[in-house]
């Protein structure tokens, strides 16, 4: 009867949740399904899995979208922009939910009440970039609903390894701590050290093979991060006919912002720019060793091309 109930429930929270299980690991139980099904039996037990909803008739729900990438790819420059639909409601914060096993097993009542208030006609978003490089990420997610469509947003690979690198120098900057030249982390006994977690976090093959064993290419649309920055109406359009959202966002909606250099976002009249932690310029690098750089990186491109069946100006 409790399993009962708390399918009823589930289906009026979010009709599209249909729990299954991929092809792959059918004759076994995987240890993230087990988890899983623990999480909502411990939701049913508490009787807490409940609707958030607002007397102005919104209510919390889980996403129907994620952004699940690439760390310093431009996911937020990509949220924010996406939030000037008026039929997307998007979470503030990276929720962290199915990458950390705190949140995790905190069940999906927890989620829920991460997301922001929306009408029934919205499409609920968050993003948290680490999700496509977890491993265990991309089957949690398929547990919790496979017909999820995800966005992922790719850059250049070395250049993306250079913010990485910019983003934690610059955290150790602000707290006062000494932090090491991006030269110690990029060679290693004279040679390029491929442990280095910003250069595994580039290799968009291999971890984009994990998420194609849950999700079919179609329910993931990549996003050119380096376009974006230069010109971003025209992805964002892209990504609106993904959504399959009505076009809403037009091109007056972008403005550039020499200061700063890069663009801004104009919406009814109130302008507004990325924080300035964004678009710091990156720490100068010896030509030679950004040409390994580059060069190790062109099998794992190349691969990663006929993997999606696309191509991106990268080195």
């Amino acid at each position: 009867m409790a399993a009962f109930l708390l399918g009823a429930v589930l289906l009026i929270v979010q009709p599209q949740i249909v729990p299954s299980r991929p092809a792959v690991n059918s004759n076994a139980e995987t240890s993230s399904q087990s988890v899983q099904r623990e999480l909502l039996k411990k939701t049913s037990q508490k009787n807490d899995f409940k609707e958030n909803i607002h007397s102005n008739g919104s209510c919390q729900q889980l996403p129907q979208t994620i952004i699940i990438g690439v760390r310093k790819g431009g996911t937020r420059a990509l949220l924010e922009m996406l939030s000037l639909h008026p039929d997307i409601a998007a979470a503030e914060s990276e929720v962290h939910f199915f990458d950390w096993e705190d949140h995790y097993r905190n069940g999906l009542q927890w989620y829920i009440n991460q997301m922001p208030f929306s009408y029934p006609h919205q499409i609920t978003v968050e993003k948290t970039p680490a999700y496509f490089t977890s491993p265990k990420v991309p089957e949690r997610v398929y547990n919790m609903n496979q017909s999820m469509r995800l966005l992922l947003i790719l850059r250049d690979p070395s250049e993306r390894v250079l913010s990485d690198y910019t983003q934690v120098f610059y955290n150790h900057m602000q707290k006062h701590k000494p932090y090491p030249s991006i030269e110690q982390f990029l060679i290693k006994n004279g040679e390029l050290n491929v442990d280095y977690k910003a250069i595994n976090r580039s290799l968009y093959y291999f971890h984009m093979q994990n998420w194609l064993k849950y999700f079919p290419l179609d329910h993931i649309h990549i996003v050119d991060g380096d376009k974006l920055i230069k010109d971003p109406f025209p992805e964002i359009e892209k990504v609106e006919r993904f959504l399959k959202l009505s076009p809403q966002i037009n091109a007056s909606n972008f403005y550039f912002n020499k200061t700063k250099g890069f663009y801004c976002l104009r919406d009814s009249g109130r302008e507004r720019c990325l924080h300035e932690s964004k678009g710091r310029a990156h720490p100068q690098v010896d030509t030679r060793l950004l040409e390994k750089l580059q060069e190790y990186f062109h099998e794992p491109n190349k691969k990663f091309f006929e993997l999606v069946g696309r191509t991106f100006d990268w080195h």
